[in-house]
């Protein structure tokens, strides 16, 4: 792995390629930076330590990230590592970690007879899921719906609800949930 000393050393030689691939001088880079064509010229012969203050505008004059400039690393594993939470019989997998606004789960709920009794339940927030696998049999208030494979749901979670298996194999769904009422908008694709 790079040390700091290797990631700055490898600094100069990259502004020197880059100043040069713009066709620019070094006073022409001084103008534009602010940094004198001294500094500049000790910057790309390694001759110069590298600052932050120094480096911001070199990146904005040559239209870079300033990633770009110092070849910084790859940020970490973007995949998210979660563990499926069971609860009252269902396999939660968080798809999401941030805290706060929408959040994303896989559910799956157990075949219908192996559910607790059907209770509806209230909670602040506003609910998307869509049928992955399986039938899912979804009461809303006074109403009852059979959700197949393919079909989406929108609703507020004030109203009484329940989900579950409507038969018996596990129904799979993708659930976006706000805890603070955000609604999930997907628009229809125009071709």
């Amino acid at each position: 792995m790079d040390t700091s000393e290797d990631v700055l050393a490898g600094v100069g030689p990259r502004l020197r390629a880059l100043r040069r691939a713009r066709g620019a001088t070094l006073a022409a880079l001084a103008n534009e930076t602010g940094l004198t064509a001294s500094t500049l010229s000790r910057l790309e012969n390694g001759k110069l330590r590298p600052t932050l203050e120094q480096l911001l505008p070199l990146a904005r004059a040559h239209g870079v990230p300033l990633d770009d400039l110092v070849a910084a690393p790859p940020t970490g594993d973007p995949r998210i590592h979660l563990r499926p939470v069971r609860r009252s019989g269902l396999v939660m997998v968080p798809l999401t970690r941030r805290a706060g606004g929408i959040q994303a789960y896989k559910v799956i709920y157990p075949p219908a007879g192996r559910t607790a009794t059907r209770k509806p339940r209230t909670h602040v927030g506003y609910e998307w899921f869509y049928v992955l696998n399986g039938q899912v049999r979804f009461l809303l208030g006074e109403q009852e719906f059979l959700v197949g494979v393919g079909e989406a749901v929108e609703f507020d979670t004030r109203i009484p609800h329940w989900i579950g298996s409507a038969d018996e194999r596990p129904a799979e769904l993708l659930t976006l949930f706000g805890a603070q009422g955000e609604r999930a908008h997907l628009a229809p694709s125009r071709h």
